[in-house]
């Protein structure tokens, strides 16, 4: 293998619009660890920790222009996805605090339920559950 892993898992960078909102949705709504903040040449970098993973928010010193939202309007990376224990009561708990569901709590597989939620940006964040 040419890339020899350091830990279990990859960190992912969101380029956001909001800093405020995106920190309230990821850090408040769903719980995740704000670990530090970065001074960059771009912008403020925001890490949060989930598991081993890192979900490093740019707060950006301009703003570029967002491109086309869904999983079928482009190409590259379309969603993020974090593997929980909880869903439904997780669903439940977004849906009461009014978080925009794109998927509905979803059995995709015999072994695996998901949904899909919008972030501020109108991200996709897929929860997963395998049973």
């Amino acid at each position: 293998m040419l890339l020899e892993p350091a830990k279990e898992s990859i960190d992912v960078c969101l380029v956001v619009s909001d800093i405020g909102k995106s920190l309230e949705f990821y850090q408040r709504t769903l719980g995740l660890h704000k670990t530090e903040e970065l001074e960059t040449p771009y912008g403020t970098v925001h890490r949060l920790r989930y598991g081993t993973s890192l979900l490093k928010l740019i707060d950006p010193k301009r703003v570029p222009p967002a491109g086309p939202l869904g999983l079928e309007n482009q190409l590259g990376f379309r969603f993020v996805c974090f593997s929980i224990k909880n869903l439904s009561s997780v669903c439940v708990a977004l849906a009461s605090s009014g978080v925009e569901f794109s998927v509905p709590e979803t059995q995709v597989l015999p072994e695996l339920r998901i949904a899909m939620v919008k972030d501020p940006d109108g991200n996709i964040v897929e929860l997963a559950q395998h049973t």
